[in-house]
């Protein structure tokens, strides 16, 4: 009996040692899973993306002002988009601009268009074996939204102050969507020596101009369609190819979380026609954040382009007896709000 109750103890005891071994190796296999999942690298993430927008309002009020002017008020909004893509030695970038935006004049009883333009940017790049230099494409179009006028003021009118049809009457059409609209690809290389600064060379740049408006044509410098005579001009071509050369200077200097400023310089070269005139672009941009809702915003764009006649030369009568090639400037001081979406990290 006795032989018999130490047997059933010790086996017991056996069984409840390989029970606990069981539990301690569950446990550590448990453990060994936990670190391995908590090790885990993070899957990669090849695109980055991000929406910056600012809506922008202006206005003056003026009352017995000796010194003279009008009450206005500006309004304006414009939106920032970038996707960019990176893996391995390739990266492809994407960015959106559109402005749009609006000023009301007492001089004037009619709402006239300050800021319109689209503009979309592409650029593909791939690694050469030469250290910050990559073998390229960038696709860029640029447009506007809608018909841009310039307000003459109107005469012959026969009430005590023109009215709103008058200055409608009186205004002269200066640009309109896909008039004029403008498409490039260029195949090259782009150097990147550093962060900020891009520049990319395209000795292979297709482009064409388009002008939908007819009225138009002439101004931009599109191509006649002469009559039978072969001097009589009977209309104008509604668009032009173009095969030439391009660089594109990128550059982008961010002091901190609140400020940065932006340039971008882009010179082409016909060579089918007069390729010693270079078409010259030249925007800039001074992002100040003053709060967390609220930027000062600073642009210009410069544009000079031969093919381009706006300028008007007048007689000493004021009457316009010749158009003529002339630099482009344009200056942009908003104060407004503005609101970021971007991709996490």
């Amino acid at each position: 009996m006795t032989i018999a109750a130490v047997a059933l103890a010790a086996c017991m005891s056996a069984y409840a040692q390989n029970t606990a071994q069981d539990v301690a190796a569950e446990a550590a296999a448990t453990l060994t899973e936990a670190e391995d999942v908590a090790v885990a690298a993070p899957k990669p993430r090849y695109w980055s993306e991000s929406i910056l927008t600012n809506i922008n309002l202006g206005q003056t009020y003026l009352e017995n002002w000796a010194a003279g002017g009008y009450n206005s008020v500006t309004l304006a909004a414009n939106v920032d988009a970038n996707a960019n893509y990176a893996k391995g030695k390739m990266i492809w970038n994407n960015r959106l601009q559109l402005d749009y935006g609006f000023l009301y004049s007492q001089d004037k009883p009619i709402a006239q268009k300050n800021k319109d333009r689209i503009y979309f940017e592409s650029k593909w790049g791939y690694e050469t074996p030469i250290k910050h230099l990559s073998y390229s494409a960038n696709l860029d179009f640029k447009t506007q939204f809608g018909d841009n006028f310039d307000y003459k003021t109107p005469s012959g009118y026969t009430t005590d102050e023109p009215t709103v049809q008058d200055w409608k009457d009186a205004r002269v059409l200066k640009s309109g969507l896909l008039s004029p609209a403008y498409i490039n690809l260029g195949l090259g290389l782009l150097w990147t020596p550093t962060p900020w600064l891009s520049v990319n060379v395209a000795p292979i740049t297709g482009g064409l101009v388009i002008v939908n408006n007819e009225l138009l044509r002439e101004t931009y410098g599109m191509e006649p369609i002469l009559a039978d005579d072969g001097v009589t001009v009977t209309a104008y071509k509604g668009n032009r190819f173009e095969l030439g050369a391009q660089v594109k200077v990128d550059a982008q200097w961010v002091i901190n979380d609140n400020f940065s400023y932006t340039t971008q310089l882009v010179l082409f070269s016909n060579y089918l026609k007069n390729p010693q005139n270079i078409r010259v672009n030249w925007d800039n941009k001074v992002f100040w954040k003053l709060a967390k809702y609220f930027a000062l915003t600073l642009s210009t764009n410069l544009i000079y382009d031969d093919t381009i006649k706006q300028k008007e030369v007048l007689d000493q009568n004021g009457v316009v007896v010749n158009k003529i090639q002339a630099v482009q400037f344009k200056e942009f001081l908003e104060f407004g709000f503005t609101y970021t979406i971007a991709s996490k990290k």
